[in-house]
């Protein structure tokens, strides 16, 4: 990114002076120069012109003098770094500029050596203290993200276990309880082989109990108790497929588990409510090897993505009638760059240039207030890309919905 410098100063020379000086460097790209003719005048455009690096002031000005203005950039980016402007000797107000934060001096008239040096030395300061903040917070945002779903981890894991309890009693049950029907149907045949002729109460409870439809009817019964078990028992085992904790090593693992878990985790958003039909799931799944990777981690990327295409449809104002909500994730691997891709499509309302560029930014979110927090694809590219040496990437435009895609290396 090309530095920005801001120079302040209410002289007019002043900047044609600056601007033939710097002209090589302005020429090739290796700053950029801003000029205002007063503090308040800096202030707007540090406003407008987006991040600056970098401010030289005079200190006396009309309006808002050097000093002034030297507060006010504290407190409006404390990562700037100001250089103030004196005539020879005013120790005074060098002083006072010192003790408000200022980075250094120079002297009037101008010494472009010097100037140079103090340019560099300033630049040099912020690139650093800026790059450190951005290792800091992305360190702050994982920590944070880590503990939430370590505590969802937990929590899940915790559920599965308790549900494996009463359900092992149950299955095991099912099977004793099939044995013990069995057997009382044979011994009631045995006794209709013997006993042809019942008394006439118990001719009565058979018709009343339609005892040959109960008899056909058992294995169904019974039938029907193992498949709910059964599902139970899968529901189970993708609750503990999501919340893996597998986070010091990575571990061979089937990527379409982890989006299987991710789907059914999501099973209750994606029914229909408040005029939206229930999203339609495509699965087109490729056939693909086991992928060592941090599971657990990539599991909260699918969650992302698949929450944020629901959240599409839920806020995008689409014409129900005309749209069939719809999710597409396909799977393939990638002989090229040995690589593995998900795609993970929508036809929701899709996302401008300008947004789309900025979706993976941190705490930018196009989501009312309270709804969103601007960490979700922050994070997911940080693990894809940092944690996998992945790639996630995501193509969309206004009214055609969204792709992102997952790439992986084998």
């Amino acid at each position: 990114m090309i530095p920005k410098i801001l120079l302040v100063d209410d002289e007019l020379p002043f900047e044609a002076l600056i601007r033939r000086h710097f002209r090589k460097q302005i020429r090739a790209k290796e700053m950029e120069l801003l000029f205002a003719a007063n503090g308040l005048d800096a202030l707007d455009k540090l406003q407008v012109e987006g991040p600056v690096d970098l401010v030289i002031t005079d200190i006396n000005m009309p309006e808002m003098d050097g000093l002034t203005l030297l507060e006010k950039i504290g407190i409006f980016d404390s990562t700037i770094k100001t250089v103030v402007l004196s005539a020879y000797g005013d120790m005074r107000n060098i002083r006072t500029a010192m003790n408000r934060g200022a980075f250094d001096f120079l002297n009037k008239p101008i010494d472009f050596q010097d100037l140079e040096i103090t340019i560099s030395r300033a630049l040099k300061q912020v690139q650093e203290i800026r790059e450190n903040q951005q290792k800091l917070r992305a360190a702050q945002t994982q920590l944070i993200q880590s503990e939430k779903m370590s505590a969802l981890g937990q929590l899940v894991a915790g559920v599965a276990h308790e549900i494996n309890n009463p359900v092992g009693y149950i299955t095991g049950n099912i099977g004793i309880a099939e044995e013990y029907l069995q057997e009382l149907i044979e011994l009631l045949e045995l006794y209709q082989t013997y006993y042809p002729e019942p008394t006439e109460e118990i001719r009565k409870k058979i018709t009343e109990i339609a005892l040959d439809d109960l008899i056909n009817d058992m294995p169904l019964l019974i039938s029907s108790m193992r498949e709910g078990t059964d599902r139970i028992c899968f529901l189970s085992t993708s609750l503990r497929t999501f919340s893996r904790s597998d986070a010091d090593h990575k571990v061979a693992f089937n990527l379409h588990d982890g989006i299987e878990s991710t789907l059914l985790i999501l099973k209750y958003r994606l029914k229909g409510k408040d005029g939206r039909p229930t999203v339609e799931i495509i699965k087109e799944y490729g056939d693909l090897p086991l992928v060592m990777c941090f599971a657990g981690q990539l599991n909260q990327v699918f969650m992302n993505i698949i929450a944020n295409a629901i959240d599409a449809f839920d806020m995008g104002n689409l014409d129900f009638e005309k749209v069939i909500p719809t999710i597409r994730i396909s799977t393939e691997v990638m002989p090229a760059n040995n690589s593995v891709a998900i795609r993970i499509s929508d036809n929701g309302p899709g996302m401008s240039e300008a947004v789309k560029h900025k979706i993976f930014e941190y705490l930018y979110t196009t989501k009312p207030v309270g709804t969103g927090t601007g960490l979700g694809l922050h994070i997911s590219r940080q693990i894809v890309v940092e944690k996998h040496g992945g790639r996630l990437s995501c193509e969309s435009e206004v009214g055609a919905g969204a792709t992102f895609i997952i790439e992986l290396p084998l």
